[in-house]
């Protein structure tokens, strides 16, 4: 059930998106009364309510438990601001974090720019449909479904409700400005919230915490805290920073309406946990952007190195193994091929682990890529262990780099 990408495609909500915005404007019109005012805060701050603890800690994260009804009602809610389907959003958002400001990212500021991670990516059809298969939790509920397949039936039932409290001017201010406000206040988290603001952990990322964000989004804004620990309902980590999605639903859970609350562990707010493998990959892979390949390899065929990793020696046994791989199979073109890349790869790491003994000028130390990665990054008990890796990174590079050319000479 997975979506079917169609660049040549308009969608309609793009349209719904651009004539919401220009409604604003026609409150010269209908004017701008107390009540609407009035409707338009309330409905700020409830719906918004909605996108955080609906579409967001729920939906998105599991980040506690709630009973079926109250995870309907969180649903309707949540879609009443105009964000698409429950189950869209949940797919993309964990989408999102998995490949969190790399050039897959859906929003990330570093690869498409600050305006396209907080509108532009909108208007990209592939990012349309919904990715059923990224949320089989979801789809096991048929109301869910439902509701994600008729999205606007809770938009539009608000917008009505809206006309019968305050007329034209309920409509549009309380209703689309409120919705306006809201679409933002939740694109900012996208895109100010990965530029702004400060890193108190090591994420693989660039997620920030931001009080002001946190004020307008009811606690969304402590981001870098809920990349750090994604399964906790609570992203103010410390006392002092105020998030009022976690009290309500705390107050919820007094009541036995939610359960389950996620909350994270002692040591990951000391920030004493070391990272996970795939953010320590992720980093030693940054670490490692930071030098010329090139320059490296050939610095090191230049270099005196010992006799274990002469270069000549090196060539002429990669050489010799590529040759007897095509003397033994002549005639059967896929095992060379396969011996071949068998017989890179050996000398490739024959390479590879003579020179995690070694040195040369311009190839850096474990203890000056602690150093580089201390200056980049956040307080970590990993700095060692990222050091590490992108010492072997950096060794696995330039190795590869001259295998390649002992091959091609």
């Amino acid at each position: 059930m997975s979506s079917t990408h169609h660049d040549d495609t308009v969608y309609p909500g793009k349209f719904l998106f651009v004539a919401l915005h220009l409604a604003c404007f026609t409150a010269i019109w209908s004017g701008v009364t107390t009540t609407a005012l009035v409707l338009a805060i309330t409905l700020y701050v409830v719906r918004m309510f909605g996108v955080t603890a609906g579409y967001h800690r729920y939906f998105s994260h599991r980040s506690f438990k709630t009973s079926r009804a109250m995870q309907f009602l969180l649903a309707f809610l949540a879609q009443t601001t105009a964000q698409k389907g429950i189950l869209w959003w949940a797919s993309h958002h964990r989408h999102h974090h998995r490949h969190s400001d790399t050039e897959l990212d859906v929003h990330s500021p570093l690869h498409g720019g600050f305006w396209h991670s907080h509108v532009g990516w909108i208007f990209e059809p592939q990012w349309d449909k919904t990715n059923y298969d990224a949320v089989p939790d979801l789809t096991a509920y048929p109301e869910l479904v439902w509701l994600n397949k008729y999205e606007h039936v809770p938009t539009l039932t608000l917008a009505a409700l809206c006309f019968l409290i305050g007329g034209w001017s309920g409509l549009v201010v309380g209703f689309v400005w409120s919705t306006v406000a809201t679409w933002h206040g939740t694109f900012m988290i996208n895109s100010l919230a990965h530029v702004h603001g400060k890193q108190r952990y090591v994420t693989g990322d660039d997620s920030r915490n931001n009080w002001w964000l946190a004020i307008i989004t009811l606690g969304e804004g402590w981001h870098n805290n809920h990349h750090a620990y994604q399964r906790s309902t609570r992203q103010g980590f410390r006392w002092y920073e105020f998030d009022p999605t976690f009290y309500v639903l705390k107050s919820m859970s007094w009541l036995g309406l939610v359960w389950d609350m996620g909350a994270p562990p002692p040591e990951v707010v000391r920030n004493e946990r070391p990272v996970g493998k795939a953010v320590l990959e992720k980093v030693a892979r940054q670490l490692v952007e930071g030098f010329n390949i090139e320059q490296l390899a050939h610095d090191a065929r230049g270099a005196q190195l010992n006799a274990q990793i002469q270069l000549a020696e090196l060539r002429l046994n990669a050489g010799e193994a590529i040759a007897h791989a095509g003397e033994a199979i002549t005639h059967a073109g896929e095992a060379i091929t396969h011996a071949k890349a068998q017989a890179m790869e050996r000398a490739k790491e024959q390479m590879t682990g003579a020179m995690a003994h070694v040195h040369w000028p311009s190839f850096p130390s474990r203890d000056e890529l602690r150093a580089r990665a201390q200056a980049m990054l956040p307080t970590t008990p990993s700095l060692d262990a990222i050091a590490e890796r992108a010492h072997e990174m950096l060794a696995e590079r330039v190795a590869e780099r001259l295998v390649k050319a002992g091959a091609r000479s």
